[in-house]
């Protein structure tokens, strides 16, 4: 049972010194990687709904509506 403590104890006294190492992002950084996901994924959606109209039209007219 001391084992397991002992190991506990260094744990969380290791967890303690890697948290102090942690650099956060500033409030700053957090909205312009936020707008860049943002504009990504509606540059992909569009992308993703112009190919599918496309291969929709093209296949309507090899197999007809």
């Amino acid at each position: 049972m001391a084992n397991w403590i002992s190991t506990t104890r260094t744990f969380l006294h290791e967890v303690s010194g890697e948290m102090k190492k942690v650099n956060f992002p500033t409030r700053e950084e957090t909205m312009g990687t936020t707008v860049v996901v943002l504009v990504t994924s509606v540059i992909f959606a569009l992308f993703l709904w112009v190919a599918d109209q496309g291969i929709n039209w093209t296949l309507v007219q090899v197999f007809g509506g």
